[in-house]
């Protein structure tokens, strides 16, 4: 795993969640980490809070036929290191189907805060504002 920067260490965890590999998710995720996100319950914390995410945006999308969600990260807008801290905030693009019809969800922004541990970079907290949706 590559998580020598903290840029590196979000792509790490944007390719896993792009590839649908929770346990690698979980993998560059803080134990302490918490994710906030505009589907219900909206906060997830703790040492399954990346797992409890991911296995709740299946659950949702499901429930509204989404699937083959594919995130694209912009460059950083803020990518600010202070020792063992990092801010990272980035524009984002996210494609998905709905019912078989292509959408692109654009000018989200992906904002994470990391730490720095032993093991290199770990996602500590990130938000999710949603962009506009578009169908393709």
């Amino acid at each position: 795993m590559n998580k020598e920067t903290p840029l590196a260490a979000v792509q790490q965890y944007i390719d896993a969640f792009n590839r649908g590999d929770a346990i690698a998710m979980a993998a560059i995720f803080d134990v302490r980490g918490q994710i906030l996100d505009g589907m219900a319950p909206h906060v997830w914390q703790g040492p399954t809070a990346a797992s409890d995410w991911y296995r709740d945006v299946l659950i949702e999308g499901e429930a509204h036929g989404a699937s083959g969600y594919f995130v694209t990260l912009g460059d950083p807008l803020h990518n600010n290191v202070t020792k063992d801290s990092a801010y990272v905030v980035m524009p984002a693009t996210m494609k998905f189907d709905v019912n078989g019809t292509k959408v692109v969800q654009s000018g989200a922004v992906f904002t994470v805060a990391l730490h720095k541990t032993a093991d290199g970079w770990r996602v500590a907290a990130w938000a999710w504002a949603k962009g506009a949706n578009k169908n393709q």
